[in-house]
């Protein structure tokens, strides 16, 4: 049995969850508390980091890794094309996603959040105490205006002109590379998923996001397009976590 420790609205939670769909694997999930949960997770693999997959003795760590651990185990349907060059394109694209893509997003999420106190309080850890939820949700917006401030613009330019261009791909063809689904396309929908939370992420969250992108109709042909990726795997809400 397939064992995924996570941060339940990580990015490369969500990336490891669709290739899980991809390949129709069971599995189950442990939600990791933010603190006494990650000193837990360091002594099962090492690191602090999530997310990371128990598969029997194995203990993989990192997105990618799992990723290419899930290839190698379970084969079919591949996500990494058998050609050198598709392969190639590929593994550039995840990576991609995995670095500028992910950290403009994590950067619309939290000035996204720094100005909607529904947001700030659903992305908190599930365990996270009544009290302290309302307060973090409660804090004046003079703050999130501040944080928002201190982010920069030139970030966010930056990022909506790196989603022009993907919308761009996407508009050319249902997926990033070539004739079939890759692990790119999954990579780049589970980024994409902070930008507008999608359905699966389960209320309130889902269809918030970041202002002025989640909202913006030029950008809408991408978030549809994630969702389609999401329902070619059958990509659900996860599992209930383990006890």
């Amino acid at each position: 049995m397939l064992h995924l420790h996570q941060f339940r609205h990580s990015a490369f939670c969500e990336k490891v969850r669709l290739v899980l769909a991809a390949k129709q694997l069971d599995y189950t999930v442990v939600e990791v508390t933010p603190g006494l949960g990650q000193l837990q997770l360091f002594r099962l693999s090492g690191q602090r980091q999530v997310p990371v997959l128990v598969d029997g003795s194995d203990v993989v760590a990192d997105s990618t890794a799992i990723a290419l651990h899930l290839e190698q185990r379970h084969p079919d349907p591949a996500l990494l094309p058998a050609d050198p060059v598709l392969r190639a394109r590929v593994l550039l694209l995840e990576d991609w996603a995995d670095t500028t893509l992910a950290a403009g997003c994590r950067l619309a999420l939290v000035q996204g959040a720094a100005a909607d106190p529904v947001l700030r309080g659903a992305l908190l850890p599930e365990a996270t105490p009544g009290p302290l939820r309302q307060l973090v949700a409660g804090l004046p917006g003079a703050v999130g205006e501040a944080m928002a401030d201190a982010m920069g613009a030139g970030e966010l330019e930056h990022l909506q002109a790196n989603l022009e261009l993907l919308l761009a791909l996407v508009n050319a063809g249902p997926y990033l590379v070539g004739e079939q689904l890759s692990l790119a396309d999954l990579a780049v929908a589970a980024q994409l998923s902070l930008l507008k939370f999608p359905a699966s992420a389960g209320a309130p969250l889902a269809g918030r996001g970041a202002p002025g992108l989640a909202d913006n109709p030029m950008l809408e042909p991408l978030f549809s397009w994630r969702d389609r990726i999401a329902a070619q795997v059958g990509r659900l809400p996860e599992p209930a976590p383990a006890a």
